[in-house]
C-alpha cells in the first residue's frame, strides 16, 4: 500500500487515523456515522473518493468502499453515478436509521412486544382519574411510597425474593440501577467478574466509571465455578455480575446446581454479586428448570438484586424494583440522591396498579404466548438449534466456517436484517468473533421474522463451508 505524503491536503473528511481500529471498515464507518449526525458534516457534503481516502490512510479500497456502503445503508449518505458520494439531506442525532428505513427487518434491538401497551394506557388512565392522582405531580417520597412498596414486595416474592420493606427502593429502570449500585458499592480500580460475553451497557458504564470487568471463562450453563475460583486467587475481585435467567446475549438459563456452585463461591470468597435479573419472568411464568431460584433466596446477604420491567411489561415506564442487604441501603439511598437517578412517581403509580389489579400477570402471560409462536418460527428454520424448554426473547447462534459477526452483520445489513455480533459482547478481543445474537419478539410481524430469519439461514448456508469475502 502507498505511503501518502499529503497530511495537509485538503479534503472534505479527514478520519483521526490514530483513532482507527480494527475492522478498519466498521472503525471508519462509524466515525463518519458520528460526524454526520453531529453536525460536523453538514447535508449534501461531498465526501472524499474513496481511492483518495484510502491513499490518505493507507489502507485497502475495498475497505473504504465497505465502510461507505455501510453508512449508505443506514442512509447517512448517498452516492451520485460520475459525481461522487454526499451526506445525506435530514439527518440529525435524533433520527436514527431504524427508524428512518421500513425496508429493515429489526432482529437486533430487542424489543419486547408493544401489542399490551393498549393495557397500559388503561392503567394509566384508572390511574390518572383517581381523585389522589393530582398528588403524582407534586414533590413525592423518592424512593415509593407504602403503597407501591408494598406491591414491589408481593410482586418480589412471586419470583421467589422475600425480604423486608426497608430492603427495597424504586429506581428509574435497570440501567440507572445498576448506575446507582456501581456509584454507590464500588470505586474506581475495584474489579468485578463478569461472562466473557455481557451486557454491553454494563461494559460502558464500568468503563465510564473506571470499573474494571474481568472476563470469565464460561460454558453452555454459564459462568464456570472453577474458572471463577482460579481468577479469585490470582486476582482481587470485588464483585460479581451476572444475569442467571436467559442471560444477555447468550440466552443461558443458568440451572439451579450452577447457581448453588457458585453462591458458594462467591461467599467464600466474599464477593458482592450484582443479580440483574430482567427476564426472570420467564423462568416464573415460562417453562425454566424446574427449581430455579434467584441468586437473592441463597445469598440474601451478599445479593444486589434488580428486577425491571422493561421486558415484563412495558420499556417506557422505566422502572426497577432495588433490592438489597440492610447494611448498604444508606449508601445506596445516598447515592440514588446525589445523582438523581429516582423513579417517576406517575410511573411507579401506574406499575402499582398493574400488580394489584391482576394486569401484570396476564400481559406476562400473553408475552410468553407470543414468544412461544415466535420461537417455533425460529426452530421450524433452525431446527438443529434447541438449547433448552425455556422461551427466549433472542437466540444465540455460533456462525459458519470462518465468517466473523462483523462480516455477517454487514452482509445481513446489505439484505435488509439489522442483527448484532458477538464482538459488541466481547469482553476481549478474539481472533474470531463467532456468534450472533438474534431477537424473535422485535420484528414487527411473524412474516417478518419469517423473512428475516430465512435470509439469516441463506447467508449461513452460503459460508458453511466458505468464507465471507
Amino acid at each position: 500500500m502507498p505511503v501518502n505524503s499529503f497530511e495537509n491536503y485538503p479534503m472534505a473528511w479527514k478520519p483521526q487515523k490514530s483513532s482507527l481500529e480494527k475492522p478498519y471498515y466498521l472503525s471508519i464507518a462509524a466515525g463518519l456515522e458520528n460526524d454526520i449526525l453531529t453536525g460536523k458534516l453538514p447535508e449534501n457534503t461531498k465526501l472524499p473518493p474513496q481511492r483518495e481516502l484510502a491513499d490518505y490512510l493507507d489502507l485497502n479500497l475495498s475497505t473504504i468502499t465497505r465502510a461507505y456502503k455501510l453508512c449508505e445503508l443506514k442512509g447517512l449518505v448517498y452516492a451520485v453515478t460520475g459525481r461522487g458520494t454526499f451526506v445525506s439531506p435530514g439527518i440529525s442525532a435524533q433520527d436514527t436509521f431504524l427508524e428512518k428505513s421500513d425496508c429493515i427487518i429489526e432482529m437486533g434491538m430487542i424489543k419486547p412486544f408493544y401489542e399490551n401497551n393498549p393495557a397500559i394506557r388503561k392503567a394509566a388512565q384508572h390511574v390518572l382519574d383517581s381523585p389522589e392522582s393530582v398528588r403524582l405531580f407534586e414533590y413525592s417520597d423518592p424512593f415509593g411510597t407504602k403503597r407501591q412498596i408494598a406491591a414491589a414486595l408481593k410482586w418480589l416474592r412471586r419470583l421467589g425474593i422475600d425480604t423486608a420493606q426497608e430492603n427495597v427502593l424504586l429506581s428509574a429502570g435497570a440501567q440507572n440501577a445498576l448506575a446507582v449500585v456501581l456509584i454507590s458499592l464500588f470505586k474506581p480500580g475495584d474489579k468485578i467478574a463478569v461472562d466473557r460475553f455481557t451486557y454491553t451497557n454494563f461494559k460502558c458504564l464500568a468503563n465510564f466509571l473506571h470499573i474494571q470487568l474481568i472476563a470469565v471463562p464460561m460454558d453452555e450453563q454459564g459462568m464456570s465455578p472453577d474458572a471463577l475460583s482460579q481468577i479469585c486467587a490470582n486476582a482481587e475481585i470485588k464483585g460479581i455480575y451476572l444475569m442467571p435467567t436467559s442471560s444477555n446475549p447468550t440466552g443461558i438459563f443458568m440451572p439451579p446446581a450452577r447457581r448453588i456452585e457458585l453462591a458458594e463461591i462467591i461467599r467464600k470468597q466474599d464477593l458482592l454479586l450484582i443479580e440483574d435479573d430482567i427476564y426472570s419472568f420467564l423462568a416464573v411464568y415460562g417453562h425454566a428448570p424446574a427449581g430455579t431460584r434467584p441468586f437473592f433466596s441463597l445469598l440474601p446477604e451478599r445479593t444486589i438484586h434488580i428486577c425491571s420491567f422493561s421486558k415484563s411489561l412495558c420499556p417506557g415506564l422505566r422502572v426497577a424494583f432495588l433490592v438489597f442487604p440492610g447494611q448498604y441501603r444508606e449508601r445506596l439511598v445516598t447515592g440514588m440522591l446525589n445523582i438523581n437517578l429516582k423513579t417517576v412517581s406517575m410511573n411507579s403509580e401506574i406499575i402499582t396498579q398493574l400488580i394489584e389489579s391482576g394486569e401484570a400477570e396476564r400481559i406476562i402471560g400473553e408475552k410468553i404466548r407470543l414468544t412461544r409462536k415466535r420461537n417455533q418460527i425460529f426452530y421450524s428454520v433452525f431446527p438443529s438449534y434447541k438449547p433448552n424448554e425455556a422461551e427466549h426473547f433472542f437466540h444465540w447462534l455460533p456462525l459458519p466456517g470462518r465468517l466473523t459477526s462483523e462480516e455477517l452483520e454487514l452482509a445481513a445489513l446489505q439484505k435488509g436484517i439489522h442483527i448484532l455480533g458477538s464482538h459488541r459482547f466481547a469482553m476481549q478481543s478474539e481472533e474470531k468473533s463467532s456468534y450472533v445474537r438474534v431477537s424473535v419478539t422485535s420484528p414487527d410481524t411473524e412474516g417478518d421474522l419469517r423473512k428475516g430469519l430465512l435470509i439469516l439461514n441463506e447467508i449461513f448456508e452460503q459460508n458453511r463451508y466458505d468464507f465471507f469475502v
